[in-house]
């Protein structure tokens, strides 16, 4: 996470701390996940029933479904929460120093920053992608009244669509998750050198979360239109006939004919203020705990 090359945590202290900092983050920030899902999901534009920004989002799953509807599908990326947010860190320690050694560098640049930050993600997305596409089943409004819960979503689209169903929007996952680890793990190193140095404990918490936030943006603002693909292809039930979107670069090129370039960036507003300040929350506290575990445990 610093440029000093530093020992990784035992592999178990790494997923404490990316646990921790994770479940912190998507209990703080997950209604605006729901909020970009439902906006990711609207093809075309215009229309009655569109939402027309985060807060018409809000207002009428509240009025039209009841305010929990907000956290609907929260316990699959929960549940897959300590996993991903250990592998993002303890994928980002580890192969910081494979690759300086690689590479014979005595401390880590920006260029292997981002390496590490891609190679960590594509290493993350291989555990999300299946917890992500039954979120996305259960946060769908067309879904409502569908599936009376996770497993139960589970256990229908495993009946209706098999076994294979599971792996829809892997590809895009992929893609995703490189794209915004790159841009957050690589921004964070540049935007540490830049902040002036701080002089207390105060001074390096908002140092890390202003790091944080600003990579948060950046990795999100690179990673939306994958996000956008991803949406759709696993929102697609096989079961009903071949899926309009197959794979993130012919998918794009759907959406960017049919509804233009700004279509690719639906849901960006509420996913940049959930991961920008999230980005924040999570680098905070993964710091602050792996802080506390190298004091009093090594």
């Amino acid at each position: 996470m610093s440029a000093k090359a530093e020992a990784p945590l035992p592999f178990s202290f790494q997923f404490a701390a990316g646990a921790i900092a994770g479940v912190s983050e998507i209990l703080c920030m997950y209604p605006l996940d729901v909020a970009k899902t439902r906006l990711m999901l609207q093809v075309g534009t215009g229309g009655a029933d569109q939402y027309k920004s985060i807060s018409d989002v809000f207002l009428r799953i509240i009025r039209e479904e009841g305010p929990s509807r907000l956290y609907r599908g929260i316990l699959p990326p929960i549940m897959v929460e300590a996993p991903k947010r250990a592998i993002k860190f303890a994928s980002n320690d580890t192969y910081g120093p494979m690759y300086m050694k690689m590479f014979g560098a005595e401390k880590l640049t920006q260029p292997l920053a981002i390496l590490t930050g891609v190679t960590a993600g594509v290493t993350e997305a291989m555990i999300v992608s299946t917890p992500e596409l039954v979120k996305i089943r259960l946060q769908a409004k067309g879904n409502a009244g569908k599936y009376n819960g996770t497993m139960d979503c589970v256990r229908k689209i495993y009946a209706q669509e098999g076994l294979k169903a599971f792996a829809n929007g892997l590809e895009c996952t992929v893609w995703r998750h490189a794209l915004w680890n790159g841009g957050y793990f690589g921004s964070i190193f540049g935007i540490k050198q830049m902040l002036p140095k701080a002089e207390s404990k105060q001074g390096q918490l908002l140092n890390n979360f202003v790091a944080g936030a600003i990579g948060g943006t950046i990795g999100t603002t690179l990673n939306t239109p994958a996000d956008v693909v991803k949406t759709r292809i696993q929102n697609h039930n096989s079961a009903s006939g071949p899926p309009r979107y197959k794979s993130f670069l012919p998918g794009a090129k759907v959406i960017l004919q049919e509804e233009g370039a700004k279509a690719l960036y639906k849901g960006y507003v509420p996913k940049v203020l959930r991961l920008g300040p999230g980005g924040g929350i999570l680098l905070v506290v993964y710091d602050q705990v792996t802080t506390y575990m190298r004091a009093h445990f090594m």
